[in-house]
């Protein structure tokens, strides 16, 4: 009798993981169509995740983010949708660029989670600076040819009758 209710015990957790699982393929599927079809280039790092899976308090959230799922599917989906998606370096400093006037910081711990630029004086959020700053990578690696319908980087249409490279359609950028 103990065995038997064991068993369905077992059988109940499965299934609970199974949902769980498929939860969360279908979010990371609807996030990464949303963004392939609002936006016509995508700039995302290149993260360094096992690094990050090695702090104790952050690694369960990381492993259960899936990063390279999302990358994968971000790039096969910009290829059909005729996006771009622009990739920078393990190395590129995002976090510790000033988004206004590009000095570099030396140092940038994580702990620091605001700063203020040395030379222009502006204050920042880490990584509302770091997000300008992969914006304005995507903005400079894009290169729109004159008088092509469907192109440049306002909201897509439907159809993009723009032409497209055959073949990967992630283009590493190491600055």
């Amino acid at each position: 009798m103990v065995a038997w209710l064991w068993h369905k015990a077992k059988a109940k957790i499965v299934r609970l993981h199974a949902r769980i699982s498929n939860i969360r393929a279908d979010a990371l599927h609807k996030l990464t169509t949303e963004l392939v079809g609002r936006f016509t280039v995508i700039s995302i790092e290149d993260l360094n995740v096992r690094g990050m899976m090695a702090h104790d308090r952050l690694s369960r959230s990381i492993a259960d983010m899936g990063f390279y799922a999302f990358r994968r599917q971000l790039a096969y989906k910009a290829a059909m949708y005729g996006s771009r998606v622009v990739m920078a370096g393990r190395w590129h400093p995002s976090s510790k660029t000033c988004s206004d006037c590009g000095v570099v910081l030396e140092a940038l711990p994580l702990s620091v989670r605001a700063w203020d630029c040395p030379d222009y004086g502006s204050h920042h959020d880490r990584d509302v600076n770091a997000a300008k700053n992969l914006m304005q990578l995507a903005v400079s690696s894009t290169v729109v040819a004159c008088g092509e319908e469907g192109s440049g980087l306002g909201r897509k249409a439907k159809v993009k009758p723009a032409s497209v490279k055959q073949g990967s359609n992630i283009e590493a950028i190491y600055a």
